[in-house]
Protein backbone atom coordinates (compact mmCIF):
# COMPACT_ATOMS: atom_id res chain seq x y z
CA UNK A 1 0.00 0.00 0.00
CA UNK A 2 1.21 3.15 -0.99
CA UNK A 3 2.32 5.77 2.03
CA UNK A 4 -0.23 8.69 2.74
CA UNK A 5 0.62 12.12 1.22
CA UNK A 6 1.83 14.62 3.99
CA UNK A 7 -1.80 16.84 5.34
CA UNK A 8 -0.73 20.43 4.49
CA UNK A 9 -3.42 22.60 4.91
CA UNK A 10 -3.58 26.24 2.85
CA UNK A 11 -5.07 29.42 4.63
CA UNK A 12 -7.93 30.96 3.15
CA UNK A 13 -9.33 34.82 2.54
CA UNK A 14 -12.29 36.61 3.15
CA UNK A 15 -13.31 38.08 0.12
CA UNK A 16 -16.63 38.96 -1.76
CA UNK A 17 -17.67 37.67 -4.87
CA UNK A 18 -21.66 38.98 -5.46
CA UNK A 19 -21.35 37.79 -1.70
CA UNK A 20 -18.85 36.22 1.23
CA UNK A 21 -16.84 33.52 -0.17
CA UNK A 22 -13.84 31.58 1.01
CA UNK A 23 -10.33 32.18 -0.99
CA UNK A 24 -7.37 31.58 -1.89
CA UNK A 25 -5.45 31.43 -5.29
CA UNK A 26 -4.73 28.00 -6.85
CA UNK A 27 -1.21 29.16 -8.02
CA UNK A 28 -0.27 28.70 -3.99
CA UNK A 29 -2.34 24.70 -4.14
CA UNK A 30 -0.62 23.80 -7.36
CA UNK A 31 3.58 23.44 -6.29
CA UNK A 32 2.27 22.21 -3.03
CA UNK A 33 1.16 18.81 -4.59
CA UNK A 34 3.21 19.13 -7.56
CA UNK A 35 6.60 19.28 -6.11
CA UNK A 36 5.95 19.20 -2.08
CA UNK A 37 3.95 15.86 -2.58
CA UNK A 38 1.28 16.72 0.05
CA UNK A 39 -2.41 16.71 0.16
CA UNK A 40 -3.85 20.19 0.59
CA UNK A 41 -6.66 20.62 2.89
CA UNK A 42 -7.77 24.33 2.83
CA UNK A 43 -8.83 26.24 5.98
CA UNK A 44 -11.41 28.49 6.08
CA UNK A 45 -10.92 31.79 7.70
CA UNK A 46 -13.65 32.11 9.69
CA UNK A 47 -12.82 32.45 13.43
CA UNK A 48 -16.00 30.00 14.57
CA UNK A 49 -15.65 27.65 12.33
CA UNK A 50 -12.94 25.30 14.16
CA UNK A 51 -10.65 25.49 16.67
CA UNK A 52 -6.78 26.01 16.82
CA UNK A 53 -5.30 23.22 18.62
CA UNK A 54 -7.45 21.09 17.06
CA UNK A 55 -7.35 21.91 13.58
CA UNK A 56 -3.47 21.60 14.23
CA UNK A 57 -3.47 17.89 15.46
CA UNK A 58 -4.40 16.41 12.03
CA UNK A 59 -2.15 18.74 10.00
CA UNK A 60 1.35 17.60 8.89
CA UNK A 61 2.06 21.33 7.96
CA UNK A 62 0.25 24.89 7.30
CA UNK A 63 1.21 27.52 4.79
CA UNK A 64 0.31 31.28 5.55
CA UNK A 65 -0.57 32.65 1.91
CA UNK A 66 -0.46 36.10 0.26
CA UNK A 67 -3.62 38.05 0.49
CA UNK A 68 -4.41 41.22 -0.94
CA UNK A 69 -5.52 42.27 2.70
CA UNK A 70 -3.35 43.64 5.02
CA UNK A 71 -2.73 42.79 8.94
CA UNK A 72 -4.16 44.95 11.11
CA UNK A 73 -2.30 47.42 12.85
CA UNK A 74 -3.46 47.17 16.50
CA UNK A 75 -2.27 43.27 15.89
CA UNK A 76 1.55 45.01 16.43
CA UNK A 77 0.65 48.14 17.86
CA UNK A 78 1.17 50.08 14.82
CA UNK A 79 -0.46 53.54 13.77
CA UNK A 80 -1.17 52.92 9.93
CA UNK A 81 -4.36 54.29 9.24
CA UNK A 82 -5.72 51.52 6.73
CA UNK A 83 -9.35 51.26 5.84
CA UNK A 84 -12.01 48.74 6.40
CA UNK A 85 -11.84 47.08 2.66
CA UNK A 86 -7.98 46.48 3.31
CA UNK A 87 -8.40 44.32 6.20
CA UNK A 88 -8.98 41.14 7.10
CA UNK A 89 -9.19 40.53 10.63
CA UNK A 90 -10.63 37.02 10.67
CA UNK A 91 -7.91 35.57 8.69
CA UNK A 92 -5.65 37.56 11.02
CA UNK A 93 -7.16 35.47 14.08
CA UNK A 94 -7.34 32.50 12.24
CA UNK A 95 -3.82 32.88 10.94
CA UNK A 96 -2.34 33.99 14.50
CA UNK A 97 -4.05 31.57 16.95
CA UNK A 98 -3.76 28.64 14.05
CA UNK A 99 0.41 29.20 13.41
CA UNK A 100 0.56 29.45 17.00
CA UNK A 101 -1.04 26.10 17.48
CA UNK A 102 1.38 24.58 15.04
CA UNK A 103 4.41 25.74 16.60
CA UNK A 104 2.84 24.53 20.02
CA UNK A 105 2.83 20.79 18.00
CA UNK A 106 6.12 21.07 17.00
CA UNK A 107 4.53 20.94 13.35
CA UNK A 108 6.34 23.15 10.62
CA UNK A 109 4.76 26.05 8.98
CA UNK A 110 5.49 28.58 6.11
CA UNK A 111 4.50 31.62 5.00
CA UNK A 112 4.02 33.68 1.56
CA UNK A 113 4.07 37.54 1.21
CA UNK A 114 1.39 38.19 4.19
CA UNK A 115 1.82 34.76 5.52
CA UNK A 116 5.59 36.20 6.48
CA UNK A 117 4.16 39.12 8.06
CA UNK A 118 1.82 37.48 10.22
CA UNK A 119 5.05 34.95 11.10
CA UNK A 120 6.71 37.89 12.18
CA UNK A 121 3.76 39.86 13.89
CA UNK A 122 3.36 36.47 15.94
CA UNK A 123 6.95 36.27 17.19
CA UNK A 124 6.33 39.98 18.07
CA UNK A 125 7.48 42.07 14.92
CA UNK A 126 5.55 45.10 13.49
CA UNK A 127 5.27 46.16 10.63
CA UNK A 128 5.65 49.21 8.43
CA UNK A 129 3.89 50.57 4.76
CA UNK A 130 7.61 52.85 4.88
CA UNK A 131 9.25 49.98 2.73
CA UNK A 132 7.04 48.26 0.33
CA UNK A 133 6.60 47.35 -3.08
CA UNK A 134 6.24 51.02 -4.43
CA UNK A 135 10.06 50.37 -4.67
CA UNK A 136 9.06 48.44 -7.69
CA UNK A 137 6.21 49.60 -7.86
CA UNK A 138 6.07 53.70 -9.44
CA UNK A 139 2.95 55.45 -9.59
CA UNK A 140 0.41 54.13 -7.70
CA UNK A 141 -0.97 51.09 -5.57
CA UNK A 142 -0.15 47.35 -7.16
CA UNK A 143 -4.18 47.45 -6.51
CA UNK A 144 -4.80 49.62 -9.64
CA UNK A 145 -2.00 47.77 -11.80
CA UNK A 146 -2.89 45.23 -14.51
CA UNK A 147 -2.53 41.81 -12.41
CA UNK A 148 -0.01 40.16 -14.61
CA UNK A 149 2.06 43.70 -14.62
CA UNK A 150 2.73 42.88 -11.28
CA UNK A 151 4.81 39.67 -11.75
CA UNK A 152 6.53 41.22 -14.79
CA UNK A 153 8.69 43.22 -12.22
CA UNK A 154 11.92 41.22 -10.54
CA UNK A 155 14.25 42.17 -8.05
CA UNK A 156 17.49 40.77 -6.50
CA UNK A 157 17.46 39.23 -2.71
CA UNK A 158 20.92 38.37 -0.97
CA UNK A 159 20.14 34.88 1.31
CA UNK A 160 22.27 34.83 4.38
CA UNK A 161 25.12 32.28 3.89
CA UNK A 162 24.53 29.87 6.48
CA UNK A 163 20.96 30.30 5.93
CA UNK A 164 18.08 27.43 5.66
CA UNK A 165 17.45 29.08 1.73
CA UNK A 166 20.88 29.14 0.57
CA UNK A 167 21.90 25.59 1.88
CA UNK A 168 18.71 24.77 -0.18
CA UNK A 169 19.24 26.57 -3.49
CA UNK A 170 23.05 26.25 -3.59
CA UNK A 171 22.64 30.21 -3.71
CA UNK A 172 23.68 33.15 -2.21
CA UNK A 173 21.51 35.34 -4.70
CA UNK A 174 18.13 34.80 -6.30
CA UNK A 175 15.72 36.84 -8.36
CA UNK A 176 12.32 37.20 -7.56
CA UNK A 177 9.13 38.56 -7.50
CA UNK A 178 7.84 40.77 -4.86
CA UNK A 179 4.46 42.15 -4.75
CA UNK A 180 3.32 43.66 -1.45
CA UNK A 181 2.48 47.01 0.52
CA UNK A 182 4.45 46.58 3.89
CA UNK A 183 6.87 44.62 5.26
CA UNK A 184 8.50 43.61 8.20
CA UNK A 185 9.79 46.79 10.12
CA UNK A 186 10.91 46.05 13.57
CA UNK A 187 12.08 41.71 13.51
CA UNK A 188 10.07 39.40 15.66
CA UNK A 189 11.97 37.98 18.66
CA UNK A 190 13.42 34.53 17.82
CA UNK A 191 12.92 35.30 14.62
CA UNK A 192 16.53 35.20 11.73
CA UNK A 193 16.93 37.21 8.45
CA UNK A 194 17.50 34.11 5.86
CA UNK A 195 17.80 37.03 2.67
CA UNK A 196 17.10 40.68 2.43
CA UNK A 197 16.45 42.73 -0.78
CA UNK A 198 20.07 43.53 -2.94
CA UNK A 199 18.40 46.88 -3.52
CA UNK A 200 17.61 48.52 -0.26
CA UNK A 201 18.36 45.89 2.44
CA UNK A 202 14.46 45.35 3.33
CA UNK A 203 13.91 41.98 5.00
CA UNK A 204 12.53 39.10 1.93
CA UNK A 205 13.19 35.55 4.20
CA UNK A 206 13.00 34.78 8.26
CA UNK A 207 13.64 31.45 9.80
CA UNK A 208 12.48 30.62 13.86
CA UNK A 209 15.43 28.50 14.87
CA UNK A 210 14.63 27.60 18.33
CA UNK A 211 11.04 27.60 18.74
CA UNK A 212 10.77 23.72 17.98
CA UNK A 213 9.40 23.40 14.23
CA UNK A 214 10.42 24.02 11.71
CA UNK A 215 9.46 27.99 10.73
CA UNK A 216 10.58 29.60 7.09
CA UNK A 217 8.63 32.38 5.29
CA UNK A 218 9.19 34.74 2.49
CA UNK A 219 8.70 37.74 1.47
CA UNK A 220 8.48 36.91 -2.42
CA UNK A 221 5.78 34.51 -4.28
CA UNK A 222 7.63 31.46 -5.38
CA UNK A 223 4.18 29.93 -6.57
CA UNK A 224 4.50 32.60 -9.22
CA UNK A 225 7.45 30.89 -11.11
CA UNK A 226 7.65 27.84 -9.71
CA UNK A 227 7.89 25.98 -13.29
CA UNK A 228 10.56 28.21 -14.40
CA UNK A 229 12.35 28.82 -11.11
CA UNK A 230 15.39 26.77 -9.53
CA UNK A 231 15.00 28.71 -6.20
CA UNK A 232 11.13 28.47 -6.09
CA UNK A 233 11.30 24.74 -6.52
CA UNK A 234 13.60 24.48 -3.84
CA UNK A 235 11.12 26.41 -1.79
CA UNK A 236 8.35 23.73 -2.11
CA UNK A 237 10.37 21.03 -2.17
CA UNK A 238 11.83 22.27 1.69
CA UNK A 239 8.24 22.13 2.13
CA UNK A 240 7.67 18.60 1.34
CA UNK A 241 10.60 17.72 2.85
CA UNK A 242 9.27 19.16 6.41
CA UNK A 243 6.25 17.65 6.10
CA UNK A 244 7.33 14.24 5.53
CA UNK A 245 9.99 14.76 8.88
CA UNK A 246 12.92 15.17 6.78
CA UNK A 247 13.58 19.37 7.41
CA UNK A 248 15.13 21.08 9.89
CA UNK A 249 13.80 21.48 13.19
CA UNK A 250 16.09 23.55 16.09
CA UNK A 251 15.34 23.00 19.65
Amino acid sequence: MASRRPLIGVLCCNEVAHRPVQAVASRFVRPLAAVSGATVLLVPALTGANEAAALAAPLDGLLLTGSRSHVAPERYGGTLDLPPEALDPERDEVALSLADAMIAAGKPEFGICRGLQEINVLFGGSLSADSCCGRHLRGGSWAQRDYAELFTLRHDVQLAPEGRLARATGERQLTVHSVHEQAIERLGGGLRVEARSSDDGVIEAVAAPGCGAEVLAVQWHPEWDVDSSAGSQAFFALIGAALRGEGERAN
